[in-house]
């Protein structure tokens, strides 16, 4: 699928980028300045090279006692009145300086409740001619624009947040907007990941608190190890974060680890289940006859229906040998030993010896008492594979009648 259209230039260091150059600056200036100059007295907020979590909140934050009244019943407002009083900036307090040097009015009280990092900020900031300024650079001005937006109203367009979304997510995290967050980890997983852009999403989503982002970002790069591998992306991780690709490489043994048992499981059920196959057959043959093999008090018939039990024609040519072979001892012949093999099972699932009619099944149930106990265990456990296979057959035959 292909990635909407944005800054792609940024998007392949993204961690890089953030982490050198997203600062957040306190501003000291007039109301009506349009220059603003870095104060070195001006408290200042540096991000290093790993975004950390949203910074504590330091002294006194307003809580919803003390912001205005109007603030207080801001539920009752409608979304539509927030948009329009952020458009038009009237009564603005706050001038948001972006990257290129361009300002957004904007309002303490409804920043500070918004944030209360951003308002913590802010009321470190001294007031000039009832201005104050934080300038947020290391984003482009539509992405704090889009940013500051949300904080009134929760509005957005589609366009804006997909062509900014590590930004808007970087911003949210560090500012502690979860709403916003979530909105930006919707986008990614709803079409917005590549190949060639996942992996640094995945470091961005570890650095921004974003599990459920990582865990995508995870199970895409182990279905996808070797397209994602050979990308500019992997290879700038492997560099700059070889601790990183150790950790992706386990998970991607650990899952192939997974499917394999996967397969082998999903194989050994596939024997269990012919097994019990083979001991419904025996059964039929030995019962009721099938075709031209039975017992000999029934009269067969070579013309009649095909028997429904699948592996009875297997079955019927391998007791066809049995029964003239001339070697037919435990271990003299390899079709001899596998139907002595299933003759003993059947005895040890056999439930009614005494009317069974199935050759040797009370022969097998003696011999049973003079086993090992090694030899016991393992027939148990086969006995108890084999009787598994046949209850989720039924299962299975029983939930299907049910529909």
């Amino acid at each position: 699928m292909a990635s909407p259209d944005l800054h792609t230039s940024w998007l392949s260091a993204a961690v890089e980028s953030f982490g050198g150059s997203f600062n957040i600056r306190i501003e000291e200036g007039a109301a009506d300045s349009v220059e603003f100059f870095e104060d070195p007295t001006s408290p200042v907020c540096n991000l290093p090279t790993n975004i950390p979590k949203p910074p504590p909140v330091t002294g006194k934050i307003q809580s919803r006692a003390t912001v205005p009244r109007q603030l207080a019943n801001s539920d009752c407002v409608p979304k539509d009145t927030w948009d329009r009083l952020f458009k038009e900036g009237f009564g603005a307090d706050v001038h948001v300086i972006a990257e290129n040097g361009s300002v957004i009015p904007a309002h303490y009280a409804l920043l500070t409740v918004a944030s209360p990092v951003l308002g913590n900020l802010l009321q470190q900031s001294k007031v000039r001619n009832g201005i104050r300024c934080i300038k947020i650079a290391g984003v482009p001005h539509g992405a704090v624009y889009v940013f500051i937006r949300f904080l009134y109203s929760a509005c957005y367009d589609e366009g804006d947040v997909k062509k900014f979304v590590l930004h808007l997510l970087v911003l949210s995290h560090f500012y502690s907007v979860p709403s916003l967050k979530r909105v930006c980890i919707n986008h990614l997983e709803q079409g917005w990941l590549t190949l060639d852009n996942v992996i640094d999403v995945l470091q961005l989503a570890r650095d921004c608190d974003a599990p459920r982002l990582t865990l995508f970002c995870i199970r895409m790069v182990v279905g996808n190890f070797k397209s994602i591998s050979s990308t500019e992306g992997w290879k700038v991780m492997r560099r700059a974060n070889p601790a990183l690709e150790q950790e992706l490489l386990e998970f991607v043994v650990e899952a192939d680890t997974r499917k394999q048992d996967r397969l082998k499981k999903i194989e050994e059920k596939k024997v269990y289940l012919q097994l019990h196959e083979a001991m419904e057959a025996l059964v039929h043959i030995c019962r009721d006859g099938c075709r031209t093999i039975g017992p000999h008090d029934k009269v067969l018939k070579a013309s009649q229906e095909a028997c429904s039990f699948p592996a009875c024609k297997g079955l019927e040519s391998l007791v066809r040998h049995f029964s003239n072979c001339k070697i037919k001892v435990p271990g003299g012949c390899v079709r001899c030993k596998r139907m002595w093999q299933i003759f003993e099972l059947h005895s040890r699932i056999c439930e009614e010896p005494d009317s069974c009619k199935v050759p040797l099944c009370s022969h097998f149930k003696e011999k049973m008492l003079q086993q090992t106990k090694k030899d016991e265990v393992k027939w148990k456990v086969l006995v108890s594979k084999v009787r598994a296979a046949r209850n989720a057959v039924s299962l299975f035959s029983s939930r299907r009648s049910s529909f």
